[in-house]
């Protein structure tokens, strides 16, 4: 039986499938406009975790319209384009370092409510302990040199992995595990003996 499609015909696109990044990258700015819908809530967490709720709106803004304008440069072979967008984010927070130190430094003021003991004296205590570790640790992240602290903050508070931070960077995977290394040896001299600091503090907005 002679089939109704020509030789040449291609099959149809399948509907409902999402694009991959890449495609969306090389798009017109509806497409684009998807990988906002896919990345804006997290690269907003990130960003907030360096320099605050309000200051990371506008941050991720200014990181998709820059985005745009650049990805004549995007490496098509990289399906996800987040590692890619949290360099964009981070190269715009060094803009930001003023707000980002007085991020910082706000947390060394504040008191977490963290204790779990039901006797007063031990909540105390508790208090006492996590303010101390939070003022520590924000000192500690003001004072670090900014590829320590960015390699350290991508790996924490944005979950990437060594190759993923080498890409947003652009720097080699020997120099990330190097990088956060050192981040970590600073927290290790400045924290408790009994403080976790395989990652790094989660930093809430």
């Amino acid at each position: 039986m002679t089939s109704l499609r020509s030789v040449g015909d291609s099959d149809p696109p399948v509907v409902g499938l999402p694009e991959s990044d890449a495609e969306l990258v090389a798009g017109d700015a509806e497409q684009f406009g998807v990988l906002f819908d896919r990345y804006a809530g997290v690269l907003h967490r990130y960003c907030a975790g360096r320099v605050g709720a309000g200051v990371a709106e506008d941050v991720v803004a200014d990181v998709f319209c820059l985005a745009f304008k650049q990805r004549d440069r995007y490496d098509a072979g990289r399906v996800n384009a987040l590692p890619w967008l949290y360099g964009i984010a981070t190269n715009l927070l060094r803009r930001r370092w003023r707000q980002e130190v007085a991020r910082y430094r706000a947390m060394a003021k504040v008191v977490p409510p963290l204790a779990t003991s039901d006797e007063p004296a031990q909540r105390a205590v508790e208090r006492t302990d996590a303010t101390e570790y939070v003022r520590l640790i924000s000192s500690a992240l003001e004072q670090m040199p900014r590829r320590q602290r960015d390699v350290l903050l991508l790996f924490a508070l944005a979950d990437l992995d060594y190759a993923e931070i080498a890409t947003a960077l652009g720097i080699p995977v020997g120099t990330v595990r190097s990088a956060l290394h050192r981040a970590r040896k600073r927290l290790r001299d400045v924290l408790p003996a009994h403080a976790n600091v395989s990652a790094s503090p989660e930093m809430t907005p």
